[in-house]
């Protein structure tokens, strides 16, 4: 089976080999989500710069040749510079893509079993107290209002500026 490196050996640049030796199946697999997260960063940016690069180089190769069937073979090179980046990128997204949904089933599978077994992963928990070993939370403090209590300190704050109106005279 060849690989993505095999394919392109002869189109890249040394720093842009190492780039993408980096996509080798026993290399990627020991990365953790945020050296991929980093890994990906890195590919991306080198396909958009090996993309910008084509488009720019089609641009004036159709200029000078006077349509775009004349001048699509000037661009092979970096054109398949372009899509060996784009097919890399899509590797990276893919395991990515992987690694993320496996770390957040692992967090979310942590938060249930914390949760079952009655601690909060906040400052303030409590004991169990349910049937299930869930505990109450935090007791929430609550006064009986209607909304008045604004309503009146706005009156009285009119009323006291009324009354200095009246003062100042």
């Amino acid at each position: 089976m060849e690989t993505l490196v095999d394919d392109y050996l002869w189109l890249l640049k040394k720093d842009e080999l190492d780039l993408v030796r980096e996509l080798e199946p026993e290399r990627i697999e020991a990365l953790d989500e945020d050296d991929l997260i980093e890994l990906h960063r890195r590919v991306r940016r080198a396909r958009n710069k090996h993309v910008k690069n084509y488009r720019r180089k089609a641009a004036r190769a159709v200029e000078e040749a006077g349509s775009r069937g004349q001048a699509r073979p000037k661009g092979d090179k970096a054109r398949w510079r372009a899509e060996a980046f784009e097919e890399a990128l899509a590797i990276v997204s893919e395991r990515l893509a992987v690694v993320a949904h496996a770390q957040a089933e692992a967090l979310k599978e942590e938060r249930l079993a914390r949760a079952k077994s009655g601690r909060s992963s906040g400052p303030e928990s409590g004991g169990p107290s349910g049937p299930d070993g869930v505990g109450p939370g935090r007791a929430r403090t609550h006064e009986k209002s209607t909304g008045g209590l604004k309503r009146d300190a706005s009156s009285r704050a009119q009323g006291a500026r009324r009354q200095a109106k009246k003062d100042g005279r």
